[in-house]
């Protein structure tokens, strides 16, 4: 059972100076992700796109969501977007963390995550993992991260 508080919106930071306006950021934890804004989102930093079916069924089942936006024209924006999977005891492994070009060097990856790590800590989770690509192990090392200390290296199976 989480322990944490399912919210529709909640402001995180107030008057963030954005293309020279003032705009709310808000956080939710709701799993409702519109697909299309979440996959606009991902295409706005590169990465691959992926079947909207198991984008779905990965947020779905997944321990936590949290997604950044903010309102324009009465409609949400979003901005951001991580989620973690966890054994609902010990373990949570955070996957997906994006924050929209136009947002990045505001310090809303580092919200993004410190939100992320307190949900998963309210949560009792005592292990939080992440994989990181080598241009973003600064960022995740700036937040507490490190290196796995017993020089173990993660193994992966891909099918061929």
């Amino acid at each position: 059972m989480n322990n944490f508080k399912i919210c529709d919106k909640i402001i995180l930071i107030d008057k963030l100076n954005y293309k020279g306006n003032q705009v709310d950021i808000y956080l939710s934890t709701k799993k409702d992700i519109n697909l299309y804004d979440l996959e606009k989102l991902c295409d706005s930093v590169g990465w691959v796109r992926r079947p909207f079916r198991k984008v779905k069924t990965a947020i779905e089942h997944s321990f936590l969501i949290i997604s950044l936006f903010h309102v324009q024209n009465n409609s949400n924006v979003l901005i951001g977007f991580a989620r973690a999977t966890s054994d609902h005891a010990f373990n949570a492994t955070i996957w997906d963390v994006v924050i929209h070009p136009d947002f990045q060097g505001k310090g809303l990856g580092k919200t993004l995550m410190v939100q992320i790590i307190q949900h998963l800590r309210s949560a009792d989770i005592t292990t939080i993992t992440l994989f990181a690509d080598p241009q973003v192990v600064t960022f995740y090392k700036n937040l507490g991260f490190i290196l796995d200390p017993d020089g173990v290296r993660g193994m992966f199976w891909y099918p061929r």
